[in-house]
């Protein structure tokens, strides 16, 4: 017997074209309840038709979309009372307070009296603005605002969030308080799709990625399976005593490594030897021939990952005439 819940979001062979441009291609991704998954991609790679899609903003030209067990393409009134929808960028009412303005959003979600009231408290209270509650919109700085649109977001106490850039234009201090709402409101069991191209943050928040490219996903997985996935290249810096330069000839004049970069101690390179059993043979025969203290392997980062990833992606060059 299968005890494994059903996807709150299943999408599949999902396609949304303006004219001739596939602003996203045939994709399928699932999402578990509670998960946290990052959407990265370079502007452009259809990660923002994807997210309205999904907040049933946008229509598909193809495909399906489930949410919380409904056809979200068909009957979207059944599910958007539970999606939670921050856009990167929104725009605030003229002469209207922050707390006005929340206030607006929880009678439009139905909520009345004390219920209301205790609603837009415990936002305030939760993304840190009580103290802003008599202010005007257009007085609040970019962070601020940000902090209103995530509480504007929590009003109806949605299952499933999408945001789109959240962290865009924030300060570090905005960045790390955003990062700890985000792990708060996975705490409390939320289902949340965050799209950004600053991929370190990500790494951070979320446990599932997925990269996008030309709208098209071009691998998915936690941190870990992507970051193997992205090579089976060893990056290596390469401790020495003495003078460098015979280290740096020494691998320069061996098959299997790349990118060599001379240190003040020693030397970085990336080792493309396709086992770990050649790869410690070739370290055996450096330190027979040369003076060596230490080898220091280097985590690969999202970034490095996501551009490795993307060149496997890359239409081949045509030769030249």
């Amino acid at each position: 017997m299968n005890n494994t819940p059903p996807p709150i979001v299943e999408i599949h062979d999902l396609s949304r074209l303006f004219g001739t441009l596939h602003a996203v291609d045939t994709i399928s991704f699932t999402m578990q309840t509670g998960q946290v998954v990052g959407l990265i991609g370079a502007n452009g790679a259809g990660k923002t038709t994807l997210m309205r899609m999904l907040a049933t903003l946008d229509q598909p030209t193809s495909g399906s979309i489930s949410i919380l067990g409904a056809d979200a393409i068909m009957h979207p009134e059944l599910i958007r009372h539970r999606i939670g929808w921050m856009p990167d960028d929104f725009n605030v009412y003229n002469n209207t307070t922050v707390r006005d303005y929340l206030d607006f959003f929880a009678r439009a979600y139905g909520l009345k009296g004390n219920t209301r009231r205790d609603t837009v408290n415990r936002l305030l209270e939760f993304t840190g603005i009580p103290d802003l509650a008599d202010r005007f919109i257009d007085k609040l700085s970019k962070g601020q605002k940000q902090k209103l649109g995530l509480a504007r977001m929590l009003v109806g106490d949605p299952e499933l969030l999408i945001l789109d850039e959240p962290a865009a234009g924030l300060d570090p201090k905005a960045r790390l308080d955003f990062k700890q709402h985000i792990h708060d409101l996975a705490k409390q069991g939320k289902t949340i799709l965050i799209s950004s191209h600053i991929l370190s943050e990500l790494s951070e928040m979320c446990s599932d990625l997925i990269f996008m490219d030309n709208g098209k996903i071009i691998k998915s997985g936690t941190q870990d399976e992507l970051l193997q996935m992205a090579s089976a290249e060893t990056d290596i810096f390469i401790r020495c005593i003495g003078d460098p330069a015979p280290l740096v000839r020494w691998l320069e004049n061996r098959d299997g490594w790349q990118r060599i970069v001379p240190l003040p101690q020693g030397a970085s390179a990336v080792c493309t030897l396709d086992s770990d059993e050649a790869l410690s043979a070739e370290l055996k025969a450096l330190c027979l021939e040369l003076p060596i203290l230490e080898f220091t392997p280097r985590r690969r980062n999202l970034e490095e990952a996501f551009v490795s990833i993307l060149s496997e992606h890359l239409p081949p060059i045509p030769p030249q005439a």
